[in-house]
Order: C-alpha cells, then structure tokens, then sequence
C-alpha cells in the first residue's frame, strides 16, 4: 500500500495553463488531477493508453476526428479507446479541474516533448 499527500505529489506545468499533479503511477495505470486556466487548448492527439477524464469543476469539450464536439461539466465524464483522436479544450471562463486516468500508465513527458 502506498498513501500519497495531496500536498506532496509531484506537480507538473507541462504547458502554459495547464498544471498536472500526479496522484498514483503505476505499471497498470496512472491518474492525475488537473487544473487548466481559461482558454487552455491542446492538439488533436492520440495515446496507446485507455483514457477516463472527469470534470470536477468548470467546463471542457471534446472535440472528435471528425469535428463532432461534446460539451462536458461538473460530474460528467469521457471515455477515449487506444488510439482514439481527440481533442479537449476549455470551454469556460473559469478553471477547469478534473481528474485523467490512463491504463497502461502515462508520464507528462510525452505532453512536455510536443
């Protein structure tokens, strides 16, 4: 058994608005919690990983491969398969927090090289 101090994670900026706190990594899978400031936005990307993202605070969307955009808030959550492209952007005016698990596990690292 490990117990992690949300105080003591380790904390990650891997881009401008965009902090990353890691709560567990293992070999099977990994989840952090997340803050993203108004406006933050990522590439149409894709990851071997399974992804379960969930919003706790504010408001995200998805937008699909093909253009199809889903509005996401407080309590709800989105699945990603391996390999999926997606995109998730903020959509409010307020930060955005919310918690992503991986299976396998991911680091920041991939997010920091791109």
């Amino acid at each position: 058994m490990k117990i992690m101090s949300f105080q003591d994670v380790n904390t990650e900026e891997p881009k401008p608005g965009w902090t990353r706190l890691s709560l567990a990594h293992a070999k099977n899978f990994s989840i952090a919690y997340f803050y993203r400031s108004a406006g933050h936005t990522w590439p149409q990307h894709q990851h071997p990983s399974e992804k379960v993202t969930i919003i706790i605070q504010g408001k995200m969307k998805v937008v699909c491969s093909d253009g199809t955009e889903h509005a996401l808030g407080q309590g709800d959550s989105v699945y990603f398969a391996p390999n999926e492209m997606h995109r998730i952007e903020h959509a409010g005016t307020e930060q955005a927090v919310g918690i992503d698990i991986f299976s396998p596990a991911r680091s920041c690292d991939l997010w920091m090289n791109q």
